[in-house]
């Protein structure tokens, strides 16, 4: 009898697991980017996949308790799918969490880009940045250290440049920050392609804002910072860097920025599942399927703008890109700087050089 009910039991298990729904976890809560995102893809998905597709939001300081909460417990269902973004690459490179790429079977990313605005009347020669923190914000703070201050002998430079020039409001909300750099309280703003066209390109046409830069883009074929098609405006940092300092930006401050500004950047909107998953290839074909659907094509145009897709083995190749950008001056560089200038518990990590 015992044997029966067991064998009845897996059995249902079994069944239960077939019959579950897909679950992309989104580690912030509802209106964010990345849950947007996510809201975007689900029902596409979930048409490609021919089952439901839900979207379930663990929310957090930092935005890490998701992603470690599907590390620790959900990411053995072969259904749940872990939406991870840019702050969590951050926070991957500096700071104690659970979660380790790594482990996991790579679906796909889209490879992206930030914008950086600021208020017409802000005169960094004389103004202080003002500037709003919250998760996936350190590389736009490293950036506009470097326009202002230059090329520093060191890392310790730029914190003395950081405490001079820079006022980094703490636990800000993207649309909190947004708001309070309309109002005059902060004079810059970051923002994805979608929140730059709705909320900060009818202040640039106002003549409140002007554009100041982008990060560019990672060319993931030939490992150079690229500009970027979506903003005709476009000025990316390092070419906007050369033409106010005569030179390129350089030093290890330079190749910390850059180490986390990739790793945010590429890793902004990712899907992973767990390493064996044996539903992954069947997510990366339904993927791929829902890419070529014009109704959802037109939906990420709006939401993400026109960025390179990697699926599968792209992915993996490019997540290998990423790593090997990790040296242990850069990535301890990048720790300093988080501990000592923004006040962040980061530690550094010797098990992710390369």
């Amino acid at each position: 009898m015992k044997k029966l009910l067991l064998t009845l039991a897996m059995i249902l298990g079994f069944t239960n697991a077939a019959f579950a729904d897909y679950k992309l976890i989104v580690p912030q809560e509802p209106g964010g980017g990345t849950s947007v995102w996510a809201t975007i893809i689900a029902p596409s998905l979930a048409k490609f996949l021919g089952e439901p597709v839900l979207v379930e939001h663990i929310p957090g300081a930092f935005d890490i308790p998701g992603f470690n909460k599907w590390h620790n417990e959900l990411r053995k269902d072969p259904k749940t799918i872990m939406v991870a973004h840019g702050g969590n690459a951050e926070s991957f490179l500096t700071e104690k969490v659970d979660y380790n790429y790594a482990l996991y079977e790579p679906i796909a990313l889209v490879n992206l880009n930030i914008a950086v605005d600021k208020r017409k009347d802000a005169d960094f020669s004389k103004d202080k940045i003002k500037f709003g923190a919250s998760s996936g914000r350190r590389p736009d703070v490293m950036a506009m250290l470097l326009m202002v201050c230059g090329n520093l002998p060191d890392v310790q430079h730029y914190i003395s440049c950081y405490k001079d020039n820079m006022v980094y409001i703490p636990s800000m909300q993207p649309a909190e920050a947004r708001m309070a750099t309309q109002r005059g309280e902060l004079n810059t703003v970051r923002e994805t392609f979608a929140s730059q066209k709705k909320f900060i390109d009818p202040l640039i046409a106002s003549g409140d804002f002007e554009f100041w830069f982008s990060h560019g883009v990672l060319d993931l074929k030939s490992g150079k910072i690229v500009a970027d098609r979506n903003f005709p405006l476009d000025k990316n940092f390092a070419e906007l860097f050369k033409a106010k300092w005569g030179v390129e930006p350089k030093g290890e401050f330079y190749d910390a920025y850059l180490l986390v500004k990739n790793y945010r950047d590429v890793l902004q909107k990712s899907l992973w599942v767990d390493k064996g998953n044996p539903n992954a290839e069947i997510i990366r074909t339904a993927i791929r399927a829902m890419l070529t659907d014009e109704a959802t094509k037109a939906a990420l145009l709006k939401d993400t703008g026109d960025y390179e897709w990697f699926i599968g083995e792209d992915m993996a190749k490019a997540y290998t890109i990423l790593q090997k950008q990790i040296t242990e001056k850069s990535l301890k560089a990048l720790v300093k700087f988080n501990t000592e200038a923004i006040g962040l518990n980061a530690i550094y990590k010797p098990e992710l050089v390369q």
